[in-house]
């Protein structure tokens, strides 16, 4: 098993007044050579937009770019004709493509719109632009893991033009989990939003990212109330 641990301390860190954001990876003026990506995971990025600001209308080619609120209510638009909104409990993911324009903005005026922007380089370049969302159910996250993203628009969540799964996961204390990875040629990486858990006999704490690689399964301990992201993902596209 390799394993690659990113303490929350240690990501990039941008404030643009109307934008917080943190970077586990190599993003805009962040640049570090030894965090450019983990496998097709290329972006994943903790953000927070101010009350009535937003990312203006701006283009993406030839990427999965999935959204997770955590906070607040933002505005999707889009040259597709899509305009909706995304809050909490949503999952909104975006096939780019051979180009698509969009905008995300905060529609509050007094509450800031906190979300995971994660990019995931295709297998599949040049396909038409897609949108989609979907709304978990209340209970579906309640000491299990609730299967988010996956290559196959059969199963549960959203899919994506790459061989990936992602699952989100709400665990009380002393909960315990293990997780086996669809592919056994896949990394895992593992983001924890709130609380502390051990993995594998490491301990992370909130905003803490672990990457593990050749091994099948992968046994979780909750110290705390957490709330955890996995992403299962090919190591070389």
């Amino acid at each position: 098993m390799k394993s690659t641990f990113h303490k929350a301390n240690t990501r990039g860190h941008a404030n643009h007044g109307w934008l917080n954001s943190y970077h586990t990876f190599s993003f805009g003026s962040y640049h570090n050579p030894e965090r450019m990506s983990f496998g097709v995971l290329r972006v994943l990025n903790d953000d927070e937009v101010a009350a009535g600001m937003g990312f203006g209308t701006h283009g993406h080619s030839n990427m999965e770019i999935i959204s997770i609120p955590l906070e607040g209510d933002l505005e999707h638009k889009d040259d597709m004709g899509n305009t909706t909104i995304i809050r909490q409990g949503d999952i909104q993911a975006m096939s780019a493509g051979s180009g698509i324009q969009h905008s995300e903005k905060n529609k509050s005026h007094d509450q800031q719109v906190k979300f995971l922007q994660i990019w995931i380089l295709p297998n599949k370049v040049n396909v038409s632009p897609r949108y989609d969302q979907i709304t978990l159910a209340p209970d579906s996250l309640k000491n299990r893991l609730q299967q988010i993203v996956s290559p196959n628009p059969d199963d549960d969540g959203i899919w994506i033009h790459q061989n990936a799964w992602f699952h989100f996961g709400e665990f009380n204390k002393g909960e315990t989990n293990t997780y086996s990875l669809k592919d056994s040629t896949n990394g895992l990486y593992i983001f924890l939003l709130e609380g502390k858990c051990t993995v594998n006999g490491i301990t992370l704490e909130k905003r803490d990212g672990l990457g593990i690689q050749e091994t099948g399964k992968i046994d979780f301990i909750y110290n705390e109330n957490s709330k955890i992201l996995l992403m299962e993902v090919p190591m070389a596209n």
